[in-house]
């Protein structure tokens, strides 16, 4: 098995500053770093929102492990960081929206905060490239 390592960077000014990246690709295996619905302008998409929010990461996330070769369908685990566990059932329905049929893992977590007080959820998963027949 070839486990050649690569990196994808988002563009985010603090991937470089800090040294991480968005995406590490080991072989088939992709994973994907805590994401939030920050736009490219820097504002904070579906503020206090935690359906929109949740599926408008869950869309940049299968945008990113798709330009890793990567396709949905792969997705083998998602961990959802939430602030508030009361909006459960909103962050459910957008994630069903996307995994209903795929079931992946699925974790969710309280968290205290997040790096903006209007972000409500941040999310990260693992695919793994040929893993759905």
């Amino acid at each position: 098995m070839d486990l050649k390592r690569t990196n994808y960077s988002s563009g985010a000014p603090l991937e470089e500053k800090v040294g991480y990246s968005r995406i590490v690709k080991v072989g088939p295996f992709v994973y994907v770093g805590g994401t939030t619905s920050v736009q490219p302008d820097g504002t904070v998409y579906g503020e206090n929102n935690a359906y929109e929010q949740t599926k408008y990461v869950l869309n940049k996330l299968v945008k990113l492990i798709e330009e890793a070769g990567a396709k949905a369908s792969e997705v083998v685990r998602v961990k959802v960081y939430a602030t508030d566990m009361t909006k459960g059932s909103e962050i459910t329905k957008a994630y069903s929206e996307i995994f209903h049929d795929i079931k992946p893992l699925c974790t969710v977590v309280g968290t205290p905060a997040l790096n903006r007080p209007t972000q409500i959820v941040e999310i990260e998963l693992d695919a793994i490239i040929g893993s759905y027949v």
